[in-house]
């Protein structure tokens, strides 16, 4: 298989930690939005919507969108639930994820790291502030209870969440009043088949 990413992406870099979770075999193919890797002919031709992350099953069907890359790669594994409510829970994390989390934190990210925070995003970095926040403060209140966030065991819910958190930092956001984050992101560090950002 291969994929199609950027692996300091949030989206891309939560599949290549999956990839290595899994101890699955695959081709990374960079690719740099910056310069408009994606939209070029031949990328448009495997995904019309023109985004990474992107796998290429090796029977030549694509699968785009990250959480439908992760949900299909984790399928029969330790990682997705089988049971029916842990898996929907997996997927209500990983909706949250998706409409209550990266809109915040991975803008607030790019905006800083990418850009440089320029004068004239300064105003809407500041309002992805309480957003995030708002966010963190719901992952907080679970990981209080639970080691991982879909109980006792780490699934592609925390995968998920994981990619955006673990760097929310250069987007702005200080995670040292969140002590159980904290403790989460280094559980799952200390996983022996984690890779990190590169």
């Amino acid at each position: 298989m291969k994929v199609y990413g950027d692996s300091q992406s949030g989206n891309c870099y939560k599949i290549k930690l999956l990839l290595s979770l899994l101890d699955l075999n695959h081709e990374w193919i960079h690719v740099d939005i910056l310069t408009g890797g994606t939209k070029s002919e031949s990328f448009l031709l495997k995904n019309p919507n023109g985004q990474i992350p992107l796998l290429e099953l090796d029977d030549g069907r694509f699968i785009s969108e990250s959480n439908a890359i992760m949900n299909y790669l984790a399928s029969g594994s330790f990682y997705l639930p089988d049971d029916n409510f842990e898996r929907a829970k997996v997927l209500q994390w990983q909706f949250f994820e998706q409409y209550s989390h990266e809109p915040y934190i991975a803008v607030a990210r790019y905006i800083a790291k990418y850009l440089g925070l320029p004068e004239n995003r300064k105003a809407e970095f500041e309002s992805k502030q309480e957003g995030g926040h708002k966010a963190l403060k719901v992952m907080e209140s679970q990981l209080e209870k639970t080691p991982y966030l879909v109980g006792e065991n780490l699934t592609i819910a925390d995968i998920s969440l994981y990619g955006y958190t673990h760097v929310a930092h250069e987007g702005g956001f200080d995670l040292s009043q969140y002590s159980s984050i904290q403790n989460w992101l280094n559980r799952i560090r200390q996983h022996p088949q984690y890779v990190g950002m590169e």
